[in-house]
């Protein structure tokens, strides 16, 4: 557990898991909203991928990342709003 959590320290980890929770987004379109390069979110993404918070899709030379499954937006929902209390 503690390995996971780690991996959810990065603030730029959360952004993404942020900005995934909303909708499935190509890296690209990850890279422009958090205003660094697609190298950087692909990296950022391999340490999620590998924590197993998120998965991806292959379209044509495309790939598209969605948050793993339903435990990961409830995770993130309630610490979400536990800060917000």
């Amino acid at each position: 557990m503690a390995e996971f959590f780690g991996v959810l320290a990065d603030p730029t980890r959360l952004r993404l898991i942020s900005l995934l929770s909303a909708s499935e987004c190509c890296v690209c379109d990850l890279a422009e909203s958090l205003s660094v390069s697609e190298s950087a979110v692909s990296h950022q993404l391999r340490a999620l991928r590998n924590a197993r918070v998120v998965r991806y899709r292959k379209s044509g030379r495309q790939v598209f990342y969605r948050l793993h499954d339903h435990h990961v937006f409830s995770l993130y929902e309630t610490v979400r709003e536990h800060l917000s209390e």
